[in-house]
């Protein structure tokens, strides 16, 4: 994987996501659930509480754009046909640059002084 093409496939949040989940995952995954993950975490609700618009909206964007992006570049493995991701031997070391990154750039809510 070139590292342009790496940068390009993690720069969109939906993207991120895809990659830490996978690197949590193990076999294939269906995209109906990383639908529901990502809707989850974007609406700060319980997965539980991700409503069919919300989950429907994700799953459109993924399985339109987002999945093959990341598959055209290795990052992930995208089987249109029976709509699943796996994890590819790229996705574990893109998941560890992005949580470093997330690392390094966080900066946690100043509380007021006063």
């Amino acid at each position: 994987m070139a590292p342009a093409g790496a940068f390009d496939a993690i720069s969109n949040s939906r993207r991120r996501r895809v990659v830490l989940s996978l690197s949590r995952s193990s076999g294939d995954v269906p995209v109906d659930d990383l639908a529901v993950e990502i809707a989850a975490i974007e609406n700060e609700l319980d997965p539980s509480k991700v409503g069919s618009n919300e989950r429907a909206s994700v799953y459109i964007a993924l399985t339109q754009q987002h999945l093959e992006t990341l598959d055209g570049v290795g990052a992930v493995d995208y089987d249109d046909r029976s709509k699943t991701v796996t994890a590819t031997d790229a996705t574990e070391p893109l998941a560890e640059y992005i949580r470093r990154l997330q690392t390094a750039c966080y900066k946690p809510d100043s509380e007021d002084a006063t």
